[in-house]
């Protein structure tokens, strides 16, 4: 059969159309429209029917569909969107973790370099080191996982959010570290950076067990909703997300800075909406969670 492409402008993208089997699945018709237009990788297309009256956009096609699913027949209509250049998920974590964990160091081994003027505090006192350290071990952490953990619904995202994730990661940790490592900084009682360092780290270990069961919760390539259970899953939806934030919370405690605590601001709203987000979504697939009153985030 046949298909019309046409951009959302009403241009149509493929003269003539795109032939394809009357059996073809959603990425045959994308490998198709690829190879009639290389610039449009399957990655970079996203494909939806046309809008129907009230709609804004029509309802997308979804790998893994047949057209026919859809009620795709000869002659047929196909709205085109072209989500831009893509790049890898894992290209994307990679380098916006990697910033982290080189930038930080920097205002701790260079101070003479990064606070021109101010003596340096010799030696570093020892909630510096054990900061440095417990910031190194997560992004090391958030890399190892990058590359042997995590599993990816999608190959890639627009390349413009390896630009923005960037952005956000290297200046918080640069914005961060130069208050933590500052030579005129006063630390906490050192007993309070202690508990809240050890406490923090068992949430780190907390988060990466939490990580493990979501990477377990179906198979490689599988697509399907699975709800979480076992752990702190059985109380909260995004576990995950409630140990990333617990264990940042303690980090500003252990070192008692505003920039800490803006770092955890800025980074806990992301995750609680996408918390929610997932929730309303295992709310629509399944009629009841594993625990009914299981909260999103805690």
């Amino acid at each position: 059969m046949i298909l019309t492409i046409n951009t959302r402008s009403g241009r149509q993208l493929v003269s003539g159309g795109v032939d394809v089997p009357d059996q073809a699945s959603v990425e045959d018709l994308k490998a198709a429209i690829g190879k009639a237009n290389p610039k449009y990788y399957p990655s970079r297309q996203r494909l939806t029917l046309p809008p129907e009256p009230g709609q804004r956009s029509g309802n997308p096609l979804l790998d893994g569909k047949k057209l026919t699913e859809y009620n795709l027949t000869n002659g047929s209509t196909v709205v085109f969107k072209d989500l831009g250049t893509q790049v890898g998920w894992t290209t994307v974590f990679f380098w916006e973790y990697f910033g982290p964990l080189a930038v930080y160091p920097l205002f701790y081994f260079l101070p003479q370099i990064l606070y021109p003027g101010i003596k340096p505090a010799a030696p570093k006192h020892q909630v510096q080191t054990w900061a440095l350290l417990y910031w190194e071990f997560h992004y090391a952490k958030r890399i190892l996982e990058t590359f042997f953990v995590h599993r990816y619904s999608k190959g890639s995202m627009p390349i413009a959010n390896l630009y923005r994730n960037c952005s956000y990661y290297w200046i918080f940790a640069a914005f961060v570290s130069y208050f933590i490592n500052h030579p005129l900084y006063t630390p906490p009682p050192v007993l309070q950076s202690a508990v809240a360092l050890m406490l923090a780290m068992l949430c780190q270990l907390c988060n990466l067990r939490s990580h493990l069961i979501l990477r377990n919760l179906r198979p490689q390539g599988s697509k399907e909703y699975v709800i979480p259970k076992g752990f702190a899953f059985d109380y909260v939806t995004c576990a995950n997300y409630t140990f990333e934030i617990y264990g940042w919370i303690l980090f500003g405690i252990a070192t008692q800075t505003v920039a800490a605590f803006m770092f955890v601001a800025a980074g806990s709203f992301p995750m609680s909406q996408w918390a929610i987000g997932k929730h309303k979504r295992l709310r629509k697939v399944t009629a009841r969670l594993h625990i009914l009153d299981c909260r999103s985030i805690d």
